[in-house]
């Protein structure tokens, strides 16, 4: 197997380690950061070579002898990027989280035959698997729900969290307006607003609020309600609120005193990042719980997956970086190996609609400790 991975930043090095270590993978790495490249090379036996990947002919000339792409980029490049492999006619596995819908793609995958499997993730990602396993064995689909997050056991102030990616996506998840379903329309609400507590066994309270993770679900399952909501620890949304309104993730460049020009944004995510920044020995976990009522034979269901992921003591890997980088990881092998190909973009709502391509894709992610509950039962209609 020959395997392109662009990027080499937190989850693109768990990518790169996991796949480099298959008997029979050849990968090479590619990003602009020479120092997240050597820690690649320490780690790996992957070839690592330094590339703008911001520039598409760039993007064209790294993937053009691959089996498979991997897109692990920060969500500035990233629908950039998955064009220009789409366009080279390369399958991709992808989880850089752009603001662009990557559907918009499909006609030009179709068309280069590149199965394009996008927000290869945990939310977007696994979030949008487990609706369509759930939605395939529904005839209607009423109600889906994702709750998500990954934060410290260690609660410390002032915000008590702490970042495995990159912070410029988390801001843009705070900052970008949330696409939810209400009753069949597609609204639009503030991030980090319908602010509601829950309890998480293990954990304790955690506070949700919306934020806009639908993304290709909103138009490939039909739910007459659907929401994305976060997960952090109780206060946490009101901080982020108090800092977008007062400007500090505008992106419109302020004039300063002689002259110098600069976006609040930029600064916000400098000391964000460093403020936010995961201490080596802390651990920490990722909690998703996905529930989906919906209508089989004219009975009414629930269906609830529920997965809860703590750091890796053996390897050092965080819960983060494991749900985010492993189903990326499955996903990549099953098409470098050609064990899915279906050209188009296809989010894994749409690998679930695939039987055995679902049942492939939950062995991977079981065989590298990624476990989840779940459970169904029969509800009264409303």
């Amino acid at each position: 197997m020959r395997i392109s991975i662009l990027g080499a930043g937190l989850i693109g090095r768990v990518i790169a380690r996991e796949l480099a270590s298959e008997e029979g993978a050849h990968v090479s790495v590619f990003d602009a950061d020479p120092d997240a490249l050597e820690r690649v090379g320490r780690e790996t036996h992957a070839t690592i070579r330094q590339a703008d990947l911001s520039r598409p002919e760039v993007v064209s000339s790294a993937v053009s002898d691959a089996d498979c792409v991997v897109g692990a980029l920060p969500g500035a490049l990233g629908f950039t990027m998955l064009r220009a492999v789409i366009e080279a006619g390369k399958p991709i596995a992808d989880i850089s989280f752009s603001r662009e819908d990557p559907l918009q793609l499909e006609a030009l995958a179709r068309e280069r035959g590149s199965t394009a499997v996008v927000d290869c993730g945990v939310s977007p990602g696994l979030s949008n698997f487990f609706i369509g396993r759930a939605a395939r064995d529904f005839n209607e689909v009423d109600e889906a729900t994702i709750y998500v997050g990954g934060l410290p056991f260690a609660r410390h102030w002032p915000f008590e969290y702490a970042i495995v990616f990159s912070v410029a996506d988390v801001i843009e998840e705070y900052a970008r307006p949330a696409r939810v379903m209400e009753h069949g329309e597609l609204v639009t609400q503030p991030a980090l607003s319908e602010v509601e507590r829950i309890e998480v066994p293990g954990i304790g309270t955690l506070e949700a609020f919306l934020t806009d993770g639908l993304r290709t679900l909103l138009r490939t399952v039909p739910a007459r309600t659907m929401k994305e909501k976060t997960l952090r620890y109780p206060g946490h949304a009101a901080k982020m609120e108090m800092l977008r309104e007062t400007g500090f993730f505008e992106e419109t460049p302020l004039e300063l005193r002689g002259g110098v020009r600069i976006a609040p944004r930029d600064v916000t995510e400098q000391l964000l990042s460093r403020a936010w920044k995961l201490a080596n020995d802390t651990e920490e976990f990722t909690y998703l719980k996905v529930t989906v009522k919906g209508r089989k034979l004219g009975r009414t269901l629930r269906t609830t997956f529920e997965l809860l992921d703590r750091t890796n003591r053996a390897t050092g890997t965080t819960s983060m970086a494991r749900t985010t980088a492993f189903p990326c990881v499955v996903a990549a092998r099953m098409l470098a190996r050609g064990e899915y190909r279906d050209p188009g973009v296809r989010p894994l709502e749409m690998l679930a609609a695939n039987r055995e391509a679902a049942a492939r894709f939950e062995l991977g992610l079981t065989a590298r400790g990624i476990r989840w509950s779940k459970e169904s039962h029969e509800v009264e209609a409303t």
